[in-house]
């Protein structure tokens, strides 16, 4: 018996990772979700991700839209929250990350969203595994993103300083 069948059996274990073929931009847009509770201290809304990632509402930016409409309809697509106040531009962030062949570099334009009605009526989208409110100090913590969490400092800088 020669050797091939037994290497052939053996390479199926070693896939070759296919070579960057393009780079794809996609330009997104969220907004960091606050809420005063009843002790009027400020929670913070995030959405666990189905890789069980803590982050914020966010989604891409359909064509013709402004980065702030795609923010305020993520929000309500992502957590059922349509009364929202846009209180304004954070930053933006950059990650890049593999998709098969391509590198896809993605920028997501951040707001500062008070959310105002039934902020309890949060519901999530089937392919999320989670959507909470949390303390500040704790959605710090449990943000995944570095980025996210250096603009959430400076959403709760502007919450204090404005006393919104």
């Amino acid at each position: 018996m020669s050797p091939a069948p037994k290497l052939d059996k053996f390479k199926k274990y070693f896939h070759k990772k296919q070579s960057i073929q393009e780079i794809v931009r996609e330009p997104t847009a969220g907004g960091i979700v606050f809420r005063r509770n009843k002790t009027g201290d400020v929670e913070i809304l995030l959405i666990q991700d189905a890789k069980d990632r803590w982050t914020i509402p966010k989604g891409h930016i359909e064509e013709g839209e402004a980065a702030a409409q795609t923010a305020r309809r993520e929000i309500g697509e992502e957590a059922g929250l349509t009364d929202v106040d846009m209180l304004g531009w954070l930053g933006k962030i950059h990650f890049r990350y593999r998709r098969l062949d391509k590198l896809v570099l993605m920028t997501t334009q951040i707001y500062l969203v008070r959310a105002r009605g039934d902020t309890n009526a949060i519901q999530k989208e089937e392919w999320m595994n989670g959507i909470r409110w949390f303390p500040f100090a704790e959605a710090l913590d449990l943000i995944e993103y570095e980025d996210i969490g250096k603009l959430m400092l400076i959403a709760m800088k502007r919450i204090r300083q404005e006393g919104l």
